[in-house]
């Protein structure tokens, strides 16, 4: 566990080495890049093998910082986080994979998608509030200009709208930490610390300010009514891009959520918690209708993705550790399945058709052109549904459990959000990879690019590998993930906010 922290590290040095690299050739970048990755990865494997669950934060580094306000550089894990650390490792060596071909600026590229990866590890592993809003910033930045200068439909538009999103959001949350901090006289900015400093505030303050930090980083995490930056987002975004705005960075803001929000600011986050269960199964709902009616195979799984981030929501706004357990692991399972349908839609299909226009894909079966990207986007999509055998199941099927503790009528809602991802997930498949659909009145002309497709590399068949092998090994043995996260949510720091229930 203590070699956690090189995580970050690697990563970040990994960054600088991939920009001086680039200078001189185009191919080194990209091959360092993967190095790094996967070195930073095998330090997770060799940590989650090592790895002891327990109901505490374990330390790995913790020294004073900026002594004035207490602020320490203290980085911890427990099985949340490591949950989430892994999801990195995974994500971000796919995303690497599937970004072979990039060049144009390519150490630029792979230097700002290293420096997104550490400061996603450095959210994950951060034990102080300062130091995880750090992190938190340096994550988002890289974004803006992954997305404005490597981007496609409407990318600079996209890009600053996720930049205005993200940073309203950020400023919102640092106004409730600075509160709390100020109004609570807190010696310092670590979890316990604030909590006990919003405990001495009254309950009115409490509320005001789990309303500003909670919805703050919910944000980011895609929460009805502020997720409209997402799927502008996702089609704007390069596929390695896409990959972690839907799979990594939006679980910074739900991880914010369970780590920050809810268990600092237990008497706001318990008068909230019904307000922001409507908000999660509106969105899942509303969501998914609004993908049922898309003619962008982008914009479908950009809206989905918003839509399944809804029953993470859920879940926290449930307040039980069934739902928490099965938010956290929904998380990592959308990660994954989120990941790998980005890298279908945006590499194996928009960059080797150049259209993702349902309509036009009719024309072209495309399970006879790239049967690999079909069987890979089939898989995904089962996943994507919820099907039994692949990791979405148990993590929906938790929340849903849970949440039937706190709302039956949200479970019901919700309920009907499944049953609408199997629709659009259902047409998508049907429509872009077996053929003519309905869709559309239209006579469709075939594809001029039909004939130049090229085979799936090796690279993408690996990086595609790797997702779908994580999705079916936690679908069919989500208990690996499940008995790291259950121990944590045990602490009396997640106790407190659960106790009761609704």
């Amino acid at each position: 566990m203590s070699l956690l922290p090189w995580t970050i590290y690697l990563s970040f040095a990994g960054a600088l080495a991939a920009l001086l690299a680039g200078a001189r050739c185009k191919c080194l970048p990209r091959v360092i890049a993967l190095v790094f990755a996967l070195g930073a990865f095998g330090v997770t494997a060799f940590a989650a093998f090592n790895f002891v669950p327990s109901s505490s934060l374990q330390t790995l580094t913790d020294v004073a910082w900026i002594s004035q306000l207490g602020v320490r550089y203290h980085l911890a894990a427990d099985g949340i986080s490591l949950t989430l650390v892994v999801l990195t490792g995974l994500a971000s060596v796919a995303g690497i994979l599937f970004s072979w071909n990039i060049g144009e600026r390519a150490g630029e590229f792979f230097a700002l998608y290293l420096a997104l990866i550490g400061g996603v590890y450095g959210v994950f592993l951060s034990a102080d509030a300062f130091v995880f809003f750090v992190f938190y910033e340096i994550a988002i930045v890289p974004k803006y200009f992954l997305i404005a200068k490597w981007g496609s439909t409407n990318r600079e538009y996209g890009a600053m709208k996720l930049v205005l999103y993200s940073f309203a959001g950020s400023a919102l949350v640092m106004a409730g930490l600075l509160w709390a901090y100020g109004a609570g006289h807190a010696a310092g900015f670590s979890f316990p610390e604030l909590a006990r400093a919003a405990s001495a505030l009254t309950t009115h303050e409490q509320v005001i300010i789990f309303a500003l930090v909670f919805a703050g980083f919910a944000t980011l995490a895609g929460m009805f009514p502020l997720h409209t930056w997402a799927p502008t987002g996702h089609v704007a975004a390069p596929t390695a891009a896409s990959m972690l705005l839907a799979g990594v960075v939006m679980k910074l803001g739900a991880y914010g959520c369970l780590r920050v929000a809810i268990p600092c600011f237990v008497t706001g986050y318990q008068a909230l918690a019904p307000v922001i269960g409507w908000l999660a199964v509106i969105g899942i709902v509303y969501a998914g209708l609004v993908a049922l009616v898309q003619e962008d195979f982008k914009f479908v799984i950009g809206y989905s993705s918003v839509s399944h981030m809804g029953f993470v929501l859920l879940g926290l706004a449930a307040g039980n550790m069934k739902a928490f357990g099965g938010a956290v692991l929904q998380m990592f399972s959308h990660g994954i399945i989120a990941g790998l349908l980005f890298a279908v839609v945006g590499r194996m299909v928009y960059e080797r058709t150049h259209t993702r226009k349902l309509v036009d894909l009719t024309a072209m079966p495309l399970h006879k052109l790239m049967p690999f990207a079909a069987v890979v986007f089939v898989l995904a999509g089962l996943a994507s549904m919820g099907m039994p055998g692949f990791s979405g199941f148990p993590a929906e099927l938790s929340i849903l459990v849970g949440a039937w503790q706190a709302s039956r009528i949200w479970t019901l809602v919700a309920a009907c959000g499944v049953l609408i991802a199997a629709a659009f997930t259902l047409k998508v498949v049907h429509v872009s990879f077996f053929g003519k659909s309905n869709i559309s009145d239209a006579v469709t002309a075939p594809n001029p690019h039909a004939h130049d497709i090229t085979p799936i590399s090796l690279p993408e068949k690996i990086g595609a590998l790797i997702l779908v092998a994580s999705m079916i090994v936690i679908g069919l043995k989500p208990d690996l993930l499940m008995n790291w996260i259950t121990p944590a949510l045990e602490s009396p720091f997640f106790q407190a906010a659960m106790k009761g229930g609704l």
